[in-house]
């Protein structure tokens, strides 16, 4: 583990800011004590969302915004009574763009867009220059509207602007953010910055990726994956144990993706085994953590429509340190039983009939954020689902999720840990 002693102030942020901490990072399971964690509050963006964008945005309906905020504050404040700290990305984005070098590679980033021609990309330019960082971050987190840059006779928007539709954006939002599981991973002590399948996400990974190296409390952070690598995505990791981990492949990570991660992972000696789980390309499905989640350090939390049929490839690393070694498939229960030096793994069904299964599912019932062992955070919708834990032992933190769940994610998904106590020291 990393522990690094930070002081130091940004100048440009509002004047100064000063920034102390003794920061250790590290993750090797899902379910050891939660002691930090990043989380996005959702704003302006989601106000972005309208019926013309929605899909294309990825999400299942327009969501009302301030009672997303208020569900979303629940969940925060249900992670700080457990003694988790809570660290907000647009808090970190825009510490970082107090630091130059980071404000212009985000700034560059945008304006390299070749959608935007020589006359628009100017006036973005000018437009951005003027922002404090706080007020840069908002505009990187909900973009840029059409009618919010200030264009006139003396400050033409050329072509570009004049044929845009007054509802568009020079640059779009980012309403997926809250979702901080997808961008970046740890694993050990080091982070993988994801690289996202879908358009309308890939720019968080920027965001995302500038604060890991710039900002003061992550510096000497080593990066195990980078957006530019084939497409990988967070919920579809899951740190089964320490050493042990599972990549779904599907909608949104390729198989060349979890190859090219065990590939990263085996070379830093961060585990031993790498089991490659086949998920279903569909929307309901577009993750491993949809339909499979850890709630104990023995017990997972499933679909039972798959929990007999998933199937996982193990990948180790082969003995010339170069090729990789794939054995399989084996059902999935009993290859990551094997992974962890367990007997058999504890399966705790979504719901008890196969409709109430399906509807639960569909409402994030599987995507459950552990912040101990036997201790969990889901949706309060999903009542068959958090009956049953509770009937095997798991103590369930029921939080309001009726908008936030409009984008298709669940406490897992909309939480990227940091920081948790090591199995071991547990």
């Amino acid at each position: 583990m990393n522990a690094i002693f930070i002081h130091t102030s940004f100048p440009g942020w509002c004047g100064s800011l000063s920034y102390a901490a003794k920061v250790t990072h590290y993750v090797d399971s899902e379910v050891g004590r939660l002691g930090t964690v990043l989380l996005h509050r959702p704003g302006p963006e989601l106000a972005r969302l309208t019926p013309r964008n929605n899909d294309s945005l990825l999400f299942d309906a327009i969501p009302w915004v301030g009672r997303a905020q208020e569900e979303h504050d629940a969940f925060a404040a249900a992670l700080r009574d457990r003694g988790v700290e809570v660290l907000y990305l647009a808090t970190l984005l825009a510490e970082t763009l107090a630091v130059p070098d980071a404000r212009a590679e985000l700034t560059e980033l945008v304006l390299r867009s070749p959608r935007l021609g020589d006359t628009l990309r100017r006036r973005i330019t000018d437009h951005l220059a003027y922002l404090d960082p706080a007020a840069l971050a908002d505009v990187f987190i909900a973009g840029l509207a059409h009618e919010e840059l200030r264009i006139g006779p003396d400050r033409p928007g050329g072509l570009v602007w004049t044929l845009m539709n007054r509802h568009d954006f020079v640059i779009d939002p980012l309403p997926n953010l809250l979702f901080t599981r997808d961008s970046s991973v740890w694993v050990g002590d080091r982070v993988g910055v994801t690289s996202l399948a879908m358009p309308a996400r890939r720019r968080e990974t920027s965001l995302t990726d500038a604060i890991y190296r710039h900002h003061p409390r992550f510096a000497g952070t080593r990066l195990l994956y980078h957006p530019e690598l084939e497409h990988l995505e967070g919920g579809d990791v899951l740190l089964l144990a320490p050493g042990v981990l599972a990549v779904g492949v599907g909608e949104r990570t390729t198989p060349a993706g979890a190859e090219r991660l065990a590939r990263q992972v085996f070379a830093a000696g961060l585990a031993h085994t790498i089991l490659v789980v086949p998920v279903a390309q569909e929307r309901a499905t577009m993750h491993l953590d949809t339909v499979c989640t850890m709630v104990d350090v023995d017990a997972v939390l499933m679909y039972p429509n798959i929990a007999s049929t998933l199937s996982a490839y193990t990948v180790i690393a082969g003995a010339d340190g170069d090729e990789l070694r794939v054995d399989g498939p084996a059902p999935f229960l009993r290859a990551a039983a094997d992974a962890m030096d367990l007997d058999q793994l504890r399966v705790i069904d979504t719901g008890l009939d196969p409709v109430t299964a399906e509807r639960e599912q569909w409402d994030d019932g599987n995507n459950t954020l552990a912040i101990a062992p036997r201790l969990c955070v889901g949706y309060e919708r999903n009542v068959e689902t958090n009956a049953q834990l509770e009937r095997a032992g798991i103590e369930v933190i029921a939080i309001a999720g009726s908008e936030l769940g409009s984008g298709r994610g669940g406490p897992r998904c909309m939480s990227c840990p940091l920081v948790r106590e090591p199995l071991s020291a547990g």
